[in-house]
């Protein structure tokens, strides 16, 4: 549950002229970022296939005095804008879109169409708000380089593919993100929430969202005709079976007082009801607050799978599969930073919509950025988008369609404007130091 604390907090950082002109120019600047955020979320496209929005992206950077580079770590992009001696500071957002149909009836909705490898054909929407992420990036690179007069140092202004994979931060570091350019002294970037309302935005210091991980469990049977189940070895009885009893590891296995979640998000096996297949396979997902919760959850999903295999009779030679697609460590936001972006953000928008917030279960990949030598101090924080107040502040169930949903719908103009002014005082924070 959120809740509004300030004590303890660093006294406002931006003086009330400079908060002035950040909001004045977050509000003219509006009506075009606009165009660009319909465009945006109109026009989606998967993981790995960002190429038109990685370009449109790079364009407005362009436009805005930054140096870029293109195709880094994939569809990745940086524009790197310096302005003289000082800190290094990384602003990151993200490209990717997701496969679901959109069903929000916006007149910029999306009717975007794509494949996934090995599956057939699927609607396109950006229902985890990376359309407002990339919005905000955009405007906020824009404001900063009108503001040059106002900073000294360098901004990094990374665009990510493949979050929703867990691919993109990797390849961009495997790629020389910061070796090919300035280390950043920090690095800061946002996710939409629909727990706010926006005009809201919200933080947390220390441990903010769950490291994931995502695996691939290929459970093989002995198939054969639907009337002889005798003579088979069913493995569909025992991916049920095997989902069935993963419920528990996090119910009876797992501490407690150490939040976990485990989802099995997909199965696929057989293609007829009077065939025994094969193979099913199932897609599992978990997060994860402490690197030893997560090792037990990964021991527990392959220790329950061979048990169940091993009382069906498949012999050692056909026993489950387990391939690791995605790690992705907790994102830990460092102390002081958080501290200090939360002042600056008082500055702009007010004490009553800066709100601090419980953990998460929710993971991004972003926390990689953190996990690198030398090691970068993050800020992570959470931009409102709801059309009405917060449930959490509230205390009533949510009824707003939350992300990774069909019906989610932003409140663009006061989200928009709230992130930019928001990461435009922070950025300007953070090149203080």
């Amino acid at each position: 549950m959120p809740h509004k604390d300030t004590a303890n907090e660093p006294a406002p950082a931006l003086a009330p002229e400079h908060a002035a002109t950040v909001r004045s120019l977050a509000g003219d600047l509006y009506p075009e970022l606009f165009q660009l955020y319909a465009r945006l979320h109109s026009e989606p496209e998967l993981s790995g296939q960002e190429k038109e929005t990685a370009g449109r992206i790079a364009s407005q950077l362009r436009t805005a005095g930054y140096q870029v580079t293109e195709g880094v770590g994939g569809y990745g992009i940086v524009g790197v804008l310096e302005n003289g001696a000082g800190p290094v500071v990384l602003v990151r957002a993200d490209l990717d879109a997701l496969p679901i149909e959109e069903k929000t009836g916006l007149a910029y909705a999306s009717k975007a169409r794509g494949s996934l490898a090995g599956k057939e054909e699927v609607g396109i929407m950006h229902a985890c708000g990376h359309d407002v992420h990339m919005t905000v990036l955009v405007g906020t690179a824009r404001i900063l380089s009108l503001l040059k007069d106002q900073w000294q140092g360098t901004l990094l202004m990374v665009a990510q593919p493949s979050e929703e994979v867990g691919a993109g931060a990797r390849s961009m570091i495997d790629d020389g993100l910061f070796t090919r350019f300035p280390h950043p002294d920090c690095a800061l970037a946002l996710h939409v929430t629909p727990s706010l309302p926006a005009g809201r935005v919200g933080f947390r210091e220390g441990l903010f969202w769950a490291g994931c991980a995502s695996l691939e469990l290929v459970i093989h049977g002995m198939g054969g005709h639907g009337s002889r189940p005798h003579e088979t070895k069913d493995p569909v009885v025992m991916a049920a079976e095997t989902i069935l009893l993963l419920q528990t590891v996090v119910s009876r296995e797992t501490d407690p007082s150490e939040p976990a979640v485990l989802t099995i998000g997909s199965i696929h096996g057989g293609t007829k009801g009077n065939i025994i297949p094969e193979q099913v396979v199932l897609q599992v997902n978990y997060r994860f607050f402490s690197e030893d919760t997560g090792k037990q959850i990964r021991a527990a999903i392959e220790r329950t799978a061979r048990g169940i295999a091993c009382a069906a009779g498949m012999p050692e030679d056909r026993m489950p599969v387990v391939k690791d697609l995605y790690t992705g460590p907790p994102i830990h936001n460092d102390h002081e930073l958080t501290r200090r972006s939360a002042s600056s953000f008082r500055s702009v928008l007010g004490k009553e919509n800066v709100i601090r917030m419980n953990r998460f279960t929710l993971s991004d990949d972003f926390s990689l950025f953190g996990s690198v030598k030398p090691k970068i101090p993050l800020c992570y924080f959470l931009l409102g988008t709801a059309r009405e107040e917060s449930p959490a502040d509230s205390g009533k169930p949510c009824e707003v369609p939350g992300l990774h949903n069909p019906e989610f719908s932003p409140d663009p103009e006061p989200a928009i404007k709230t992130g930019v002014k928001a990461m435009v005082a922070a950025v300007l924070e953070a090149l203080r130091a």
